[in-house]
């Protein structure tokens, strides 16, 4: 293995180039950037499949070895756009080291990571291949809409049934081992046009809506503060409105969008049944509004014991000389998709997300990662991986 130094510039040099590959959300174009790095696991000797079922949307799983555990590691590779580049004081999509930081747009969301696993699939190979098991890689796209073409369609078509999954992210080299479930839906109210000089002529769907989520806010807030684990919170964002067309017109109708968080122990299927008995309640007539749900997945907590969490925070505290922290997530990680278990016999899938970073920064201009932290997780992940399945 190479010292340190060789380490931070082979990390720089990896990240370098995945930054310079655009890879943005919208559209999410991952083909180019799939490419190149399935062509460095082909070279390193893993097999290699380009899974895709939405045009643009490439996803990349390469594996080595075979039997169990099965560790899978997973990085996102698309990323939001750079924004105004007058707010960036470097070219977003070239990597620039700077009093030790590495500044680009993905590089902490999560290209960082991504430079991270790809040097550690390189690295297994450099060191003989693994002893047992098998272990898989996977980078997706569709990750910042919460799209179902990425990590969703790699569950569902059954490209991989891990033991345990480790997920690329700014933690700061601290862990997260539970995640809450996220639920978007929409609501859509409807009224009647007419002129806005005789208002009562027409049915405001805009004022309806008002109607329905102040009978939401006053049903469900109230519960979602009783539904607390730790600094854990169950809750509720309405984070979009439209409406209307014109001013002077009555609106005839208005949509609305929600983000509603959930404990590992609450079920989406059971949350979005709650708001919509709640929204049905409210006294507004049942053909007047409409409720949709968008997109949807539990959350997740780990197995008492599981080897991967000990594996991994036995290998940071030899690195670090400290036991990890265990951070809470506000966002919510690909690992989500694996949150039931693994055969659909009970076998839950053990989840944790590892990287280096601050998710603070991440969707922000001047976006960074600070190369020691990176070097840290490099050689922490290759611990880990000998202490699972042997180098």
């Amino acid at each position: 293995m190479a010292n340190e130094t060789e380490l931070a510039r082979e990390l720089t040099a990896i990240l370098g180039e995945l930054i310079a590959i655009p890879s943005i959300y919208p559209p999410g174009d991952t083909r180019e950037i799939c490419a190149s790095i399935r062509a460095r696991y082909e070279r390193a000797g893993y097999h290699c499949q380009t899974l895709s079922r939405a045009e643009g949307i490439d996803n990349v799983v390469a594996r080595s070895g075979n039997g169990a555990p099965c560790l899978a590691l997973n990085c996102h590779i698309d990323t939001v756009d750079a924004g105004e580049r007058a707010d960036w004081r470097t070219d977003p999509f070239q990597a620039v080291l700077e009093d030790g930081v590495i500044y680009g747009l993905g590089a902490n969301n999560c290209k960082g990571s991504t430079a991270l696993h790809i040097w550690l699939g390189e690295e297994i190979m450099r060191a003989g291949g693994l002893q047992r098991g098998e272990i898989i890689f996977t980078f997706t796209g569709d990750e910042e809409r919460l799209g179902p073409d990425g990590m969703a369609y790699l569950r569902e078509s059954g490209a991989l049934k891990p033991d345990i999954m480790l997920v690329g992210g700014p933690t700061g080299n601290h862990l997260i081992t539970e995640e809450r479930g996220v639920l978007w839906l929409r609501v859509t109210a409807l009224g009647r046009a007419a002129h806005g000089g005789d208002p009562e002529a027409g049915d405001n769907a805009i004022l309806r809506m008002m109607r329905l989520t102040d009978h939401l806010r006053a049903e469900l807030e109230p519960r979602l503060a009783a539904r607390r684990r730790g600094v854990q919170r169950s809750t509720m964002n309405i984070g979009r409105i439209s409406g209307g067309h014109n001013v002077n017109v009555v609106p005839s109708s208005c949509m609305l969008e929600i983000d509603r968080r959930l404990l590992p122990e609450e079920d989406v299927t059971e949350a979005y049944r709650e708001m919509c008995d709640i929204l049905s309640a409210s006294q507004e007539p049942p053909e007047s509004f409409g409720v949709e749900f968008l997109t949807g997945t539990n959350g997740f907590s780990p197995p008492e014991g599981g080897p991967g969490i000990a594996a991994l925070s036995a290998a940071i505290k030899a690195r670090l000389g400290r036991p990890p922290d265990i951070i809470n997530a506000l966002a919510v990680s690909e690992g989500r998709y694996f949150a039931t278990d693994k055969n659909n016999q009970g076998d839950k899938i053990e989840i944790v997300n590892f990287g280096p970073g601050d998710g603070a920064t991440s969707h922000a201009a001047n976006e960074h990662v600070p190369l020691a932290q990176m070097v840290d997780a490099a050689l922490i992940l290759r611990d880990t991986v000998d202490r699972l399945i042997g180098l």
